[in-house]
């Protein structure tokens, strides 16, 4: 892989985000796109209450213009192939749901509320844009075969579409729902896309190599602002094309099974309201969390957003190496 082209869309991405968000965060401030904390469950973050939200405006233009130019510009001088269509479709998907979430945080901003879209509307338009982008795989001759590392390739027919379709979405939502902590998602998927650039290294997939090295630089840029205090949050336009961003760089490379891994934290996040949920219809009433998703459960349980943001942010690293080795050797025994 050339590291100049994975580097300077890093690069060139973290300064175009840093520097976009000296004028977003007091352009949202002034316009009245602050966020608006309510219900019991989140007093502790009423401190919050008037942070500009919709931050994710922020990385979502450093990553896209980022990877537009930079694989275009690879594609022109170095190599053009099927790679560059799938990152393209990738970015369309990321910023359909990126849109979603825009949406949903205008209604919460004008409504002055913490809910925005119905969940049901929610899913449907999100079902919509997955489908869509698989059938744009589809035409591009995306197989229904799924690779199991260690295990072998395996042809799951039309399930294989549903499947990924219901996995998209998941994702999606998962990296959603774990938006809520200064700094964390920020952070999770910034080691989920350096995670992604190892992979498409060993794939050898430098335009999705790219694509994850920009989206890491934006995510970085971000972080400035985003870290705890933060001076902005990224609202659901960002954390749902972050969502979108990552599914689209596991099925670039060819290997969404391995998403499972690489972004197992977000997955537990998700896991951690369903259990809550099912746990709490099955026992009348009671929890077998102090609150969900996990990470307000650690900071109920007196963790600070600090300790959170980096206990999640190794574990997430953590994955990335056992993905990155499970690619390395599991792949080799089914060469």
């Amino acid at each position: 892989m050339n590291t100049g082209w994975v580097l300077g869309s890093a690069v060139a991405s973290f300064i175009i985000s840093a520097f976009f968000g000296r004028w977003l965060v007091p352009k949202l401030r002034s316009r009245g796109f602050v966020q608006t904390i309510q219900g019991e469950g989140s007093t502790w973050h009423h401190n919050k209450q008037g942070i500009p939200t919709m931050g994710g405006l922020i990385f979502i233009l450093a990553s896209v213009v980022t990877s537009i130019v930079c694989v275009f510009l690879f594609s022109y001088f170095e190599s053009y192939d099927k790679d560059t269509l799938k990152v393209v479709a990738g970015l369309a998907m990321a910023l359909a749901f990126g849109g979603i979430g825009f949406a949903d945080d205008y209604i919460k901003v004008k409504k002055k509320r913490e809910h925005g879209l119905k969940v049901k509307h929610k899913l449907i338009l999100q079902f919509f844009v997955a489908s869509a982008y698989l059938l744009v795989l589809y035409l591009l001759g995306v197989t229904s075969n799924i690779v199991v590392p260690y295990f072998g390739i395996y042809d799951l027919g039309v399930f294989y579409w549903i499947l990924s379709a219901i996995g998209i979405v998941a994702v999606v939502n998962a990296v959603g729902i774990s938006d809520g902590t200064d700094g964390l998602v920020g952070t999770m998927s910034f080691f989920c896309c350096l995670t992604f650039m190892l992979l498409a290294a060993i794939m050898k997939t430098q335009c999705t190599g790219i694509a994850a090295s920009a989206l890491a630089g934006g995510c970085l840029g971000f972080l400035l602002w985003n870290l705890h205090p933060a001076k902005v949050v990224m609202g659901d336009v960002g954390s749902l094309f972050l969502g979108g961003y990552l599914c689209s760089l596991a099925f670039s490379i060819d290997l969404p099974l391995l998403l499972l891994v690489a972004a197992a934290p977000f997955i537990l996040e998700m896991l951690s309201v369903v259990i809550q949920v099912t746990y709490f219809k099955l026992t009348n009433g009671k929890r077998l969390f102090k609150m969900s998703p996990i990470h307000h459960h650690f900071e109920k349980c007196g963790w600070s957003e600090v300790r959170i943001v980096v206990v999640f942010s190794v574990a997430t690293a953590v994955c990335g190496i056992f993905a990155v080795l499970i690619t390395l050797f599991g792949l080799s025994q089914i060469a």
